[in-house]
């Protein structure tokens, strides 16, 4: 049984997003504020955090640092009633797996956790993994190959990821911005091309790898065998 940490200060809502998240087969520890949250993460182990924005003692960015600087693969979502770019890109760029804007359908909630799991687990469960000559080493955020190493952002790595577990397929662009960056617009749009800029540049010595672009429809990350 998977095991969360809902930290939610609104009262009916975390009471009925835990008693819905244990129909349907999650252990979850519900805490009212940041600080209890922080309390409750060095005590336990967890296998993915929800962490509401707005929260007294600690806010969920806040909280979030601290996880992170303690556990960096644990994969959280954030849950806010602001409906603000700058909040999605602050908690995009610390590292968030997903955002979901008040009101939300729980069902949603529950299909995103399952998406992230099984995401995490086959992540996990491969630490090297061959791309053309490069070895992708996902859990250092490495990427090796022909002499060289390239340190890769957790962005990054989780483009990479994306892309390789579709390998010489295409995944649209609304695929990615909606799983990466959480939003398909504009600005989240321009922000991916920057990584996909960055992944070819560290790819480029290996003829054999390319990511192609479908123009308007998305990327395909292309090996020859």
């Amino acid at each position: 049984m998977k095991h969360l940490l809902l930290v939610e200060d609104d009262t009916d809502l975390g009471n009925v997003m835990q008693h819905y998240l244990e129909a349907h087969e999650f252990e979850v520890e519900l805490c009212r504020d940041g600080f209890e949250g922080w309390q409750s993460f060095q005590r336990s182990e967890f296998d993915l955090c929800i962490l509401d924005i707005m929260m007294p003692e600690m806010d969920g960015f806040d909280l979030a640092k601290r996880i992170k600087n303690l556990n960096d693969e644990v994969p959280f979502i954030f849950l806010t009633a602001k409906d603000q770019k700058v909040d999605r890109l602050t908690g995009l760029a610390l590292g968030a797996d997903d955002y979901i804007t008040k009101p939300f359908e729980i069902d949603e909630l529950v299909l995103r956790i399952q998406n992230i799991l099984r995401r995490t687990a086959r992540s996990n469960s491969v630490e090297l993994q061959q791309i053309g000559n490069f070895l992708f080493d996902r859990s250092n955020l490495l990427l090796k190959g022909n002499q060289k190493e390239f340190s890769l952002t957790l962005q990054e790595a989780k483009l990479l990821q994306l892309l390789l577990d579709n390998k010489n397929e295409v995944v649209t662009r609304k695929a990615i911005l909606t799983r990466l960056w959480g939003e398909n617009d504009y600005f989240a749009g321009r922000s991916m091309d920057v990584f996909i800029s960055r992944l070819r540049k560290y790819l480029k010595s290996d003829r054999n790898v390319q990511i192609e672009n479908r123009r308007g429809v998305g990327f395909a990350l292309k090996v020859k065998e």
